[in-house]
């Protein structure tokens, strides 16, 4: 009875109108009634035989893909059946409780093509960019090659360097006296500080006397005198660490920057320089092999890097002296200007010449801050 029930349910018709749109479902649908019959027999029989019986259902219905639909009701004739695998036109679901058909969208052929090409040009434009990127490496691991090799062979003694007397005793100048002004900065830096902090602890012990002074009326003169020098050696300690904050300044600008700069363009000469080198070596061992056609193709080859990197010399190497030319003349012009202020400053601070110290600043157009400047004010600080 079971297997009767079942091959009923498995070639359940479904029937349609003639526009292909399926009708309303009766009451005795029989969908409906194998569902019914099968939910009964599972609570009659059990689940275990229950289960047996769904597999073989499942193994013996029908196959999805042979699947056709008839035109006349249950028990009619052949005529009007229509196989679901000859149906073309966009997918759809068939949604058995509403009795409507649920197109899918996004499945048709014109999205399929679109999709196809977008993923097409997306490969090609991904493998244009990783070619790219491998000829930008091995061009980089090539030169390397060279230049490492090159460099090897100057270390050992065994290759020969391009060398320019005058030009590299420059730069070996210019490095010494950056260590020199380097040892300078770090010094008036260390001044600066510890004038700072004597300032201060003259600002605390004018104030100290000062108090002192209104509260012992024995020795309120000699209090009273003591509080006004040291808050005059305050104000012109703070006009003084005006000035050498101004020199510090500008050395620190004159070493960190300018000269900086220009050793990094010399950096890149040397760099030239070794590539150079190492372009023009491998020129010389290609000229004093055979003359076959392979090898004519290489010497022409070598010889245009060789050209290329020669050019990139010459112009770095111009570059090199221009900057070398200009920083000499800066460097003597910051320093003329920076060694007098200090000179000047100093001298007027320790003969207590006040007016004399004023009128440096001014002579350097010096301006300093009033107290407190670097401290922001209450509406700032809301």
């Amino acid at each position: 009875m079971t297997e009767s029930i079942m091959s009923k349910a498995a070639t359940m018709e479904i029937p349609i109108n003639s526009n292909g749109d399926t009708g309303t479902l009766t009451e005795d649908d029989s969908l409906e009634q194998a569902a019914n019959l099968q939910w009964s027999l599972d609570e009659k029989v059990g689940s275990s035989r229950g289960t047996r019986d769904l597999q073989q259902v499942m193994v013996s219905g029908p196959n999805l893909n042979e699947t056709s639909i008839v035109s006349g009701g249950y028990g009619g004739t052949a005529e009007g059946i229509i196989p679901t695998s000859s149906i073309k036109g966009p997918a759809v679901h068939y949604n058995a409780e509403f009795n409507k058909r649920i197109p899918v969208e996004g499945l048709g052929p014109n999205m399929h093509h679109s999709s196809s090409s977008s993923s097409l040009t997306a490969d090609e434009v991904t493998r244009g960019v990783a070619v790219e990127k491998l000829e930008t490496v091995k061009k980089w691991g090539y030169n390397t090659y060279k230049c490492t090799k090159q460099m090897i062979s100057e270390r050992f003694g065994r290759g020969s360097r391009t060398v320019d007397l005058e030009l590299e005793a420059q730069i070996e100048v210019l490095r010494d006296t950056k260590k020199k002004y380097e040892n300078m900065l770090r010094l008036a830096r260390a001044l600066t500080n510890h004038f700072y902090n004597m300032v201060q602890t003259q600002h605390a012990l004018g104030d100290t006397f000062a108090d002192l002074s209104q509260k012992s009326p024995e020795l309120r003169d000699e209090f009273g005198y003591n509080a006004e020098t040291q808050k005059l050696l305050c104000k012109n300690g703070e006009t003084l660490l005006g000035a050498v904050n101004f020199f510090v300044s500008s050395i620190n600008t004159l070493v960190n920057k300018t000269m900086d700069d220009t050793l990094m363009t010399i950096k890149m000469y040397e760099n030239a320089r070794l590539e150079f080198d190492a372009y023009r070596s491998d020129l010389e061992e290609l000229s004093l092999g055979p003359r076959d056609a392979v090898a004519m193709v290489r010497i022409e080859a070598a010889q245009q890097q060789y050209h290329v990197h020669k050019e990139k010399y010459e112009r770095l190497r111009s570059d090199v002296i221009i900057k070398l030319k200009f920083l000499e003349e800066n460097k003597v012009k910051v320093m003329h200007k920076q060694l007098l202020l200090f000179h000047n400053a100093i001298s007027a601070y320790f003969a207590g010449n006040q007016q004399q110290l004023e009128q440096t600043l001014k002579q350097f157009n010096i301006k300093l801050r009033p107290p407190g400047a670097d401290q922001p004010s209450w509406l700032e600080e809301q």
